[in-house]
Parts: C-alpha cells; structure tokens; sequence
C-alpha cells in the first residue's frame, strides 16, 4: 500500500477543491475502488448488492457513490488499473492474502455465533477484486465514459507517469509510493469528507534536501512494498544517514548491512515498466444506460444509487452551464 513511513517525511498540504477545478487526475483504481468497496461492504446491506445467484458487486455501489465528487468539482478522473503484478511484489502479496483469510475464517465465526456487527466488520477486510469486479468496474465506467488506461504493472507508477510528462495535472492515490515514481503532485484524501491532500515531490526534495534518486534510498531503508527495511532505522535516521554517505550503497557498507535484490527495487522506482497513452478528456456520462446497467442487468437495489446517479446527472448540467458563463 505504499511506504507509510514517508508521510513524515512527505510535504502535505491542503488543498481546497476550488484550486483545482478544472484539473485531470491520474487516479491509481484498484486503490481507489478497494476504499469504496471496502466502505460499501462495512455499512450497506449485502443484499443491496447481491445478485439471485449470489455473486457480490459492491464495487457498482461504491463506482456511483465515488465519482460525484470528482465531477461536482470539475475534476476529469482517469482510472488507471494495474497490470501484471511484478514479482518483487510477491511477498506482500501473499501477506494480504493471509490476512484475508484469517479475517474471513473470524468473519465466518463471528457469523456463527450471532455477531453480526463482528462479521460485517470483518467482511470488510475480506475483499479483493474479483474477475467479475474487474469486468463490471470496466463496463460501469465505459458507460459513464470515464477514461480507463490499463498499466503495463504497477497502478501508481503510471500515474505518476502520467503526471510527470504533463497528460495529466496530477496523480490521485492514497499511496505514497507515487512520490517515489516521480510524480510532482499526488492528490490524496480523494475517497474522504472535506477536501483533499497534496503531496509536492519538489518541496519534499526540497525540504529533506535530498534528489529524487536519494529519497528511494530513503524508502528502502525504512522498508517498502518491495523490500523489507534495515532494522533500527526510522524515516529520520535514513534521511540523516544518506546525507551523511551519500546513497544506499554507501549507508548499507557503513551498517554492515544488506538489502536482498536492492539494485532491482531501486531500479524498479526509478524506472518503473509505464507507457504513453491518449484518450478523451471530455466526459459525457450516459446515466440512464449506467442505471439500467447496475439495476437491471446486476440486481443492485436502485434506491441505493438513486442519489448517486441524480448527482451525476446534476454536475453534468452544472458543469455545462458554467462553461457557458
């Protein structure tokens, strides 16, 4: 989920939404859908997005839920999914996987004895993105016509991509591994109340007084999604440490410590697998089609998107008038 350590070390301002009407968002969508996903299936009923075969689609709730509030502030968001997972990855892979399944195996015990707060609680943290999930997300979003870029691997780094070479204005992730791609602003907080979170990679170099090659090093010192850190260092110590000896080669020596494959993480920061890409920045949502899509074709109880629809075709109107002012 990305190195949380940096959030002590990353500048982080807020922002209001009106400074950035207008903007395009790179957003990383399998961690924006797992937040909603997750949310929908903690506080909504499941049989409001079940289907009579039993297959679950919280993710349409949570797609009709979370997208008004990009549109009712003029911002275009770009849903970039992740491709194949690189095998760096593996670890912390697995490790969610064993997680989930412990918090399934509680849920299914908690279901057993009568406890139904326990085991929604805990049927929240079982989710994961289903083949079905995937499909519908895509076809949901098609019909909303918001643009979809599929990532040759990972989400956020073709975010960050994106952002950096000026196809977008920012990138859009909870994720702080969006600063170590390269992305020179990272809006977070975008699934939360209020507005958002920005994340600056030049006033955090800045700040830190450290490159971009330097702050990876960082990261990997205190542990990230790709590597464990060395032990006894902390965000403050690993900054002080590479300013101290100049990189990661150099403070590994000096501890007499070792990272496994850290040539190919620190590469693979660097210069992640990323892609050029075009589409249609204009949106023009067919409401009706994505309502009779959720509804009718999966099941999904209509009074538990009404509003988010309604305030879909609400921001359209809106946005179309102010452009004409």
């Amino acid at each position: 989920m990305g190195n949380a350590d940096l959030r002590d070390l990353a500048s982080i301002r807020e922002v209001a939404f009106e400074e950035l009407e207008g903007s395009v968002v790179a957003v990383d969508a399998h961690n924006w859908l797992y937040r909603y996903l997750t949310t929908t299936v903690k506080w909504t009923n499941d049989d409001a997005y079940t289907t009579d075969e039993g297959v679950e689609v919280a993710n349409l709730l949570g797609i009709v839920q979370g997208l008004p509030k990009f549109f009712e502030h003029d911002l275009t968001p770009v849903m970039v999914f992740d491709g194949e997972v690189t095998d760096l990855k593996a670890d912390e892979v697995a490790e969610r996987r064993e997680k989930r399944e412990r918090a399934e195996r509680r849920q299914a015990a908690a279901a057993e004895r009568g406890d139904a707060v326990e085991a929604a609680r805990l049927s929240a943290r079982t989710q994961r993105l289903t083949d079905t999930i995937q499909e519908t997300t895509r076809e949901l979003l098609d019909l909303l016509d918001v643009p979809i870029v599929e990532a040759p691997a990972e989400g956020e780094a073709q975010c960050a991509h994106m952002a950096a070479t000026g196809s977008v204005d920012h990138a859009g992730s909870e994720d702080y591994d969006t600063l170590l791609f390269g992305a020179p602003t990272t809006l977070r907080q975008l699934t939360s109340k209020g507005d958002p979170e920005l994340m600056d990679l030049a006033a955090t170099l800045e700040t830190l007084e450290l490159d971009r090659e330097g702050l990876v090093d960082v990261a990997m010192l205190c542990g990230t999604d790709f590597n464990e850190g060395v032990r006894g260092i902390g965000p403050k110590t690993a900054v002080s440490a590479v300013r101290e000896h100049g990189d990661l080669w150099a403070v590994l020596e000096a501890r007499d410590a070792s990272i496994p494959n850290a040539e190919t993480v620190r590469e693979f920061f660097l210069d992640p697998p990323v892609t050029d890409v075009d589409f249609d920045g204009t949106i023009e949502p067919d409401v009706e089609a994505a309502r009779a899509y959720v509804v009718d074709e999966w099941g999904v109880d209509g009074d538990e998107v009404a509003r988010g629809f309604e305030r879909i075709r609400e921001s359209q109107v809106q946005t179309g008038l102010d452009r004409w002012t």
